[in-house]
């Protein structure tokens, strides 16, 4: 491979591990703000596991870029690429089951720091309509009235 394709193909894969790179970033910020109950910290844990990613994936492009897949110039850098993009999703994978492990185990003790009790959340009033005969005996347009008593009491 010439010194061009191999600068090309270098260039190519460092531009693809840092774009998924800030795509994982990104969302896996959001993704763990709410487990942590501090966005702070569910972002610091996020950029500890982008770093991980970023220096893996990097390390791979390194070793593929001294593999000889044969074939001219193009053929070359473009095998080079198809085995860095399978190697890319599958670290991306690999990263999003991270991120969901570590989300899990903080709901976990975010659970036991509440004495192991899930929290029960009430159901709102339902809204009715009781319809009213109007002197005709006909029944008009009736209006919605809420009704203050739990949907779990006796009627």
């Amino acid at each position: 491979m010439t010194t061009n394709a191999y600068l090309s193909f270098l260039a190519i894969g460092v531009a693809l591990v840092l774009i998924d790179g800030q795509i994982i970033y990104r969302s896996g910020r959001r993704y763990l703000e709410n487990s942590y109950g501090d966005p702070a910290a569910g972002a610091s844990m996020t950029r500890l596991v982008t770093v991980l990613f970023h220096l893996a994936t990097l390390g791979v492009l390194a070793l593929i870029s001294t593999v000889n897949l044969g074939g001219s110039d193009l053929p070359g850098v473009v095998g080079r690429l198809g085995v860095l993009l399978l190697i890319l999703a599958l670290a991306h994978a690999i990263t999003l089951a991270a991120l969901a492990r570590i989300r899990g185990e903080q709901e976990v003790e975010a659970v036991v720091q509440r004495g192991g009790r899930q929290q029960r959340v009430e159901p709102e009033p339902q809204a009715t309509v009781t319809p009213v005969p109007g002197q005709d005996g006909r029944y008009p347009a009736a209006s919605p009235s809420l009704e203050n008593r739990s949907p779990y009491s006796a009627q």
